[in-house]
């Protein structure tokens, strides 16, 4: 067993406890720390698979501006906190039998189909070079500035429409 698999295994370990204490948490900033860490050991990964641009861009993009305006909104809203029993009465049955069936399917692609047949190759060199990442932003802004832009208003509406059904409710309670 290589370091780089011993280090993997760590990774997913630590990735996995992540999104399950960021799904479990009860407190929403607590829940948004789970996931920076999360984002971070993702951010390893890539630095495992020699493509430091992505890393860095994970960091600052998902764990530093995304995850920092989300506490923001959070901790701005007062709604850290999730009120108790508030499930409905379907919710729970319907989670069950959908995380049942996530675990039988990966169960039977983990018993039936096998490992892949390959490694997963590692980025040439010249994949991280200044040209290449210039060549990347122009198709970006280019040919996929539309779905690039849908995801940004994507974004802005779900947090629009979470500050909307807060205020709702606290206006609610007054």
């Amino acid at each position: 067993m290589t370091l780089d698999t011993i280090l993997f295994l760590i990774l997913a370990l630590v990735a996995i406890a992540t999104a399950l204490g960021m799904a479990l948490s009860r407190n929403a900033v607590y829940s948004a720390l789970f996931l920076v860490l999360n984002f971070a050991t993702v951010a390893v990964f890539y630095l495992l698979l020699r493509a430091p641009f992505i890393a860095m861009a994970q960091i600052t993009v998902y764990a530093g501006a995304i995850m920092v305006l989300f506490l923001f909104v959070i901790m701005l809203l007062g709604t850290d906190e999730l009120a108790p029993g508030k499930a409905i009465p379907w919710q729970r049955p319907l989670a069950g039998g959908l995380a049942f069936i996530l675990v039988a399917e990966a169960v039977y692609l983990l018993a039936f189909r096998g490992a892949p047949a390959g490694l997963v190759a590692r980025p040439e060199a010249a994949v991280n070079s200044m040209e290449f990442l210039r060549e990347m932003g122009m198709i970006l802004f280019n040919q996929y500035l539309l779905p690039f832009e849908m995801t940004s208003i994507l974004l802005l509406v779900a947090m629009v429409g979470a500050i909307v059904l807060t205020k709702q409710e606290k206006g609610g309670r007054k």
